[in-house]
């Protein structure tokens, strides 16, 4: 799988064959055949482990209540922006092989995709509801601007530049919690 991901990652799946990545494990297509009915299959499984692992980070995140909301968002943004760095190439693939997937592999996909945007929209409304977030927008918006923000981290965080993922997390979860407007900049202006 680690041969398949780094091949998917330098030249996609659709240029990647099954003799690409059996020459790189110095295997048979047998051998592969094996373990996988096909390219698309081993693909799957690319992205059902990864999204099942942030499926049980996230849980584990968010049954933690004795955190408050804003910290339990912060450990989710920490979590997927260092996954860039622990996954990196697991998360390329997710987010940019996704339309390789045939019709059924790619609804399961979703529902597990779907299942974290959820829960982590169940996050943001406990936060409302409690006062700890305002209470004035819209909670599925609020989700999908965290989930774009951070998602979209794989495309440009790099683990060796200025900030740390700690650090980058943090500066993005003030953003979007507070805003950018400094702190004398009154809602009437």
């Amino acid at each position: 799988m680690a041969a398949s991901i780094e091949l998917f990652e330098q030249n996609g799946f659709s240029e990647t064959s099954v003799q690409d990545i059996v020459d790189a494990l110095g295997v048979t297509k047998g051998t592969f055949y094996y373990y996988f009915t096909s390219k698309e299959e081993l693909l799957m499984d690319i992205h059902l482990r990864y999204i099942e692992w942030l499926l049980d980070e996230e849980e584990r995140i968010i049954s933690d209540t004795q955190r408050s909301v804003r910290e339990r968002l912060y450990d989710i943004v920490f979590m997927l922006i260092h996954n860039v760095e622990r996954q990196g190439r697991e998360a390329r693939i997710f987010f940019r092989e996704m339309k390789h997937l045939n019709e059924e592999h790619l609804q399961k996909v979703k529902e597990k995709r779907d299942l974290f945007r959820y829960r982590l929209q169940s996050l943001i409304e406990e936060g409302m509801k409690s006062g700890e977030l305002r209470c004035d927008l819209s909670p599925s918006i609020a989700t999908l601007t965290v989930l774009g923000a951070a998602n979209w981290s794989y495309q440009w965080f790099r683990p060796d530049g200025e900030l740390t993922d700690a650090e980058v997390a943090k500066q993005m979860v003030e953003i979007l919690l507070d805003g950018m407007s400094a702190p004398s900049v009154s809602k009437a202006e």
